[in-house]
């Protein structure tokens, strides 16, 4: 096992790298570095001001050049400093990251439990009233854009019923304790993980019905083993093999699906800070944000390999 993980861990190397050199380019092509050094400058933007910028950026070298500084300082910990923020860039994504964590984590587990159990449940009842109801509230789930979700939850329950807050990660003045957190967090977990819901649901449903026709489920089945037992403990174990690589596209998604439930529900996290970032220009910000939570992705998706394998030791092979 521990070959497979330091195989797996080699293997994202050159991915990291792709991905540090397409956000470095990405970045480097967006027009408006004079628009940037008054942003920083202020009434100090004079040229010989916005020349000397440049130098102490770094922005005089060329591209390839400026491209190896920043990754090796990267490598040393050093994502650079916000001029927005007037802080370091790895201080705020980690502060960010945290909030960003919450959010996508709650609803990576609603969107797995909720999934699993529909998927299940309508494969054991085919055709029933159970698999058609469940059918049916998957596909309007997966139908409905998430941020649209969002902020009919706004409406419904925070504006008109009033029983929930609007916005926000925890309360503007007091509270802001453990016990106040799930108030701000349920609207926006939910509204992340519906799609994902309905994705993992329609797959675990199609992974549970493969396994349910297996000829050792039937053989099971005629030595009076129990019904539940079959499901829950030969069925799904099995398919749990065909869904978890579902769940780790999901995991992405709940990742990246926060920057929008951020923006709607004023969320601090990573997503609503990238989104500032980008308005503002800080270059820096953006380039240590994006190509954090792209790490984050690839070394999830790493985990979610090797629980696999622990499933299905023919992975490994």
């Amino acid at each position: 096992m521990g070959a497979y993980i330091l195989k797996r861990l080699i293997s994202a190397v050159p991915v990291l790298l792709g991905i540090t050199v397409i956000v470095f380019l990405i970045m480097s092509m967006i027009p408006g570095a004079p628009a940037t050094a008054t942003a920083i400058l202020g009434s100090y933007a004079t040229p010989e001001n916005v020349e000397k910028l440049d130098r102490d950026r770094g922005l005089d070298k060329p591209l390839v050049t400026r491209y190896f500084i920043w990754l090796g300082n990267m490598l040393t910990g050093d994502f650079g400093r916000s001029f927005s923020l007037n802080r370091p860039v790895l201080d705020e994504i980690l502060d960010r990251f945290n909030a960003t964590l919450v959010l996508a984590g709650v609803a990576f587990v609603l969107c797995t439990l909720l999934g699993i159990l529909a998927g299940v449940v309508s494969a054991a009842r085919q055709n029933g009233f159970a698999d058609k109801a469940f059918t049916f509230v998957v596909l309007i789930g997966i139908s409905v854009p998430s941020f649209f979700l969002g902020m009919m939850m706004i409406l419904t329950f925070a504006v008109n019923l009033r029983l929930l807050p609007v916005s926000g990660m925890d309360a503007i003045y007091g509270g802001g304790d453990l016990p106040d957190l799930p108030r701000y967090l349920v609207m926006p977990a939910l509204a992340l993980a519906v799609v994902a819901t309905g994705v993992i649901a329609r797959l675990s449903r199609s992974a549970m019905l493969e396994v349910l026709r297996q000829d050792y489920i039937r053989t099971a089945r005629a030595k009076g083993v129990d019904e539940r037992r079959v499901i829950m403990g030969h069925a799904l174990r099995a398919a749990m093999v065909s869904i978890i690589p579902v769940l780790g596209i999901q995991a992405g998604f709940a990742l990246s699906g926060s920057v929008y439930i951020e923006i709607v529900f004023q969320w601090p996290g990573i997503g609503r800070m990238l989104v500032d970032a980008i308005l503002k220009r800080d270059i820096l910000l953006v380039q240590g944000g994006v190509v954090f939570v792209a790490a984050a992705y690839v070394f999830f998706n790493i985990a979610v390999e090797v629980a696999q394998s622990l499933l299905d030791p023919r992975i490994k092979t």
